[in-house]
């Protein structure tokens, strides 16, 4: 589970994968018209009963259990704090395996549960990317009637928190896909899960918000329900009372890490995008503009002319980016794009991010107390490197730098433009030291090209107690100074 600290107090719980240890195409054209009908009647009490509908939908919801090994950090030695340890540590005496700052300890297994659900007849199943957990993991998909399934990572996209799998199967039972922009505040819905490893747990509430911004999500508008979503909820499926799906259940908020009356989740058209884009291509391409920038608050308005309060300032532009090429410069105020409208400044990455590279865009562009038109043509947003099912694993670099990296692959190397490379899967002594961490792909050591494990080992040996690496993080290329001793 992954907890964001909000307000002090309260805690974002991605409701996932219950842990062990603490801590193609489908139907979604099918909604165009009026809305199904309602699966629910009352009962001879007056109250919905929503059992037509779960009878109905329930086969396609999923269980998914997630293995996975795990190198151990050291930490959990029982000799890890002890003084003399931290003593000869601070000398430089050789520690044994296992210790802080030390690779080569045992590997744990470590084990999950989450929920899915089936979007096609031929084995496509939809959950959230935090269930399948990281580069190779096992992952088994089992059914309402106790089959079980070894399950391909087709592939993931970590900004959305989307997850597609392949099952070797037919004739599956699917989900009718609903539509999220209809569905209303206050309107009933139900979600299906397997909370606690609880299998085709049934769960009822109403949605009580749409369209909610959290910490760091900028792609996805979420729904806010009052259904109860516990760990082990995660990636199943959010029904309306028409038996279709409208969201993937996702978060939480919560003081205990358990339901407090605040769940969240993934609208179903933003899923089925990410769904349609890896299983096509691979991978999940987004536009990009090259800006940063900031909210509108009262005060700023009122600076710039602004009748209200509302769009995106445009506080830097790239150089040489798309905003660049088409004139946008700081102070401007987005206020719409292709004729839909900013209302805040956490609305822009989401509506330029669901467009595709290359793509001619409109945007209403505040400037010099008037609004004006402004023509820009995306470029590519860099993309995460998909989690794919068999991506080999990293392997140690070298016990003195305690670095643990493995090789790019193919397509890796081409997604972030370069040659090759290696990417770090995790760090200690003086590789952690010297602020190298995971998800940084190491370009070269002292000006020379790395492109394997066993070339940057011979690096190694030849580079003396101080050197640097190049490495590559996110848009950004550093270097990196590294010291031995």
């Amino acid at each position: 589970m992954r907890n964001i600290l909000v307000a002090s107090t309260l805690i974002v719980t991605l409701t996932a994968c219950l842990s062990d240890t603490p801590t193609i195409s489908s139907s979604h054209a099918a909604t165009t018209g009026t809305p199904a009908p309602s699966m629910v009647t009352p009962n001879r009490y007056g109250l919905p009963d929503f059992g037509d509908l779960v009878e109905q939908v329930g086969p396609a919801v999923v269980n998914i259990s997630v293995v996975q090994e795990q190198q151990q950090a050291g930490m959990d030695n029982p000799l890890a704090n002890d003084p003399f340890y931290d003593f000869l540590r601070r000398f430089g005496v050789p520690m044994p395996p296992g210790m802080p700052g030390q690779p080569g300890g045992a590997p744990r297994i470590s084990r999950g549960i989450g929920s899915g659900f089936i979007v096609s007849a031929d084995g496509y199943v939809l959950t959230n990317a935090h269930v399948v957990g990281e580069d190779g993991a096992d992952v088994t998909v089992r059914l309402i009637d106790k089959r079980e399934f070894k399950a391909k990572v087709v592939g993931t996209d970590r900004r959305t928190d989307i997850a597609v799998l392949k099952i070797e199967a037919s004739n599956l039972p699917t989900v009718k896909i609903g539509d999220a922009d209809r569905a209303r505040v206050g309107e009933w819905v139900v979600a299906m899960g397997s909370p606690f490893g609880f299998d085709n747990t049934v769960t009822a509430g109403i949605i009580s918000a749409k369209a909610r911004r959290l910490p760091d999500e900028n792609y996805v508008p979420f729904i806010q329900t009052d259904v109860a979503i516990n760990p082990g909820n995660s990636g199943g499926p959010l029904f309306n009372l028409g038996g279709e799906v409208i969201g993937i259940n996702s978060q939480i908020y919560s003081r205990s890490g358990g339901f407090m009356g605040i769940s969240f989740a993934i609208p179903i058209d933003v899923a089925m995008n990410i769904k349609d884009q890896l299983v096509t291509h691979g991978r999940v391409q987004r536009g990009r503009l090259g800006i940063a920038i900031q909210g509108v608050d009262k005060e700023l308005a009122q600076s710039f002319g602004l009748p209200d309060a509302r769009g995106a300032l445009i506080a830097s532009v790239e150089p040489g980016s798309a905003a660049d090429k088409a004139g946008l410069r700081p102070g401007d105020v987005v206020l719409g794009v292709e004729g839909n409208r900013v209302g805040d400044s956490a609305d822009l990455p989401r509506i330029i991010g669901e467009k595709r590279p290359g793509t001619r865009i409109r945007l209403d562009v505040w400037r010099d107390g008037k609004s004006r038109e402004v023509i820009a043509t995306l470029d590519e947003l860099t993309p995460e490197p998909a989690a794919v099912a068999g991506a080999p694993r990293g392997e140690n670099t070298g016990g003195k730098l305690g670095l643990n990296a493995r090789a790019l692959t193919g397509q890796e190397a081409a997604q972030l433009g370069v040659a090759g490379g290696l990417v770090v899967e995790g760090s200690t002594g003086p590789a952690a030291r010297a602020g190298l961490q995971r998800g940084d792909v190491i370009l070269a050591l002292n000006n020379q090209p790395v492109t394997t494990v066993e070339q940057f080992r011979q690096l190694l040996d030849r580079a003396g107690k101080r050197f640097a690496v190049l490495i590559q993080r996110g848009d950004a290329r550093i270097f990196v100074p590294v010291r031995l001793d």
